[in-house]
């Protein structure tokens, strides 16, 4: 039989991770598949179950609304949990048990790597698993004052806190901050999802409105930005860079990040 990953999700029609790894599983000439995977809720337990015993299962990616739930059901040596509070990633380790992880953190920082986030204000829009990830990764960046916008303050609140981030946690509604950057970390401007509307003139000229959104990939959020001559990071980079570290964990071997660009055309395509 042929070895496989997948990415789970609910809804999961629209996921781009098998077009990715497909791509770099092709150029590397490896047997191996990875398939998209509709999995409920309710279902969490009964499928890591049964792949757990499938020994040509080498693991999945997991995105909305999984990300948190998935922790219930399988093993966390790395302590995820306490570190991020959210997986991405289930992988075999090298006795074959799984092990939760989280990608999401680099493939966050990856396009922005060359950025000097230090001691700069922050915008974060939504409290969820990616939220999670995202905020990780600001902590370790040391920026400054993060301002968190979810429709529950008081979870953003908390978030903030776990993350030993100093900020404010406001509502949806609440007036922009002039930050250096602002990160869409919500499903607000995916397809089927409402827009994610914002004031964002109080936005400095050089700052960066980076959309974890990637279907679609212009979303109103980037448009609105880009309207305004703002530097714009579009869900794909994230998307490209989380799933680099997590195909490594699958399959073993490296992805042939040199052939980014046509990568990026087949998916936009």
């Amino acid at each position: 039989m042929t070895s496989y990953a997948e990415v789970i999700g609910d809804p999961i029609a629209h996921s781009k991770s098998p077009l990715i790894h497909g791509f770099w599983l092709e150029k590397l000439g490896l047997a191996g598949d990875y398939r998209a995977t509709r999995v409920a809720g309710d279902d969490l337990a009964s499928y890591f179950a049964q792949r757990a015993e499938d020994p040509d299962w080498r693991g999945c990616n997991i995105t909305v609304p999984h990300k948190v739930a998935a922790l219930d059901h399988v093993p966390d040596p790395g302590n995820v949990r306490g570190m991020i509070g959210a997986a991405n990633t289930v992988f075999r380790g090298e006795d074959g048990a799984l092990v939760a992880t989280n990608t999401d953190a680099a493939g966050f920082l990856s396009p922005i790597a060359d950025l000097d986030l230090g001691g700069q204000l922050v915008v974060v829009v939504g409290a969820g698993g990616a939220a999670r990830a995202v905020l990780f990764a600001l902590a370790r960046s040391h920026v400054g004052r993060v301002t968190l916008l979810n429709r529950t303050p008081l979870k953003g609140a908390a978030l903030l806190a776990q993350f030993g981030l100093k900020g404010d946690a406001l509502p949806l509604t609440a007036r922009l901050p002039a930050a250096a950057l602002l990160v869409n970390t919500s499903v607000l401007g995916m397809a089927g999802h409402d827009p994610l509307d914002l004031d964002l003139s109080p936005l400095p000229g050089d700052a960066i409105v980076y959309d974890i959104v990637y279907a679609p990939l212009e979303t109103p959020l980037l448009k609105a930005a880009r309207a305004r001559d703002l530097e714009t990071v579009d869900g794909l980079e994230m998307l490209i860079g989380q799933a680099a570290v997590a195909f490594e964990l699958f399959f073993g071997a490296a992805p042939p990040r040199d052939h980014d660009e046509e990568l990026r055309a087949r998916l936009l395509a």
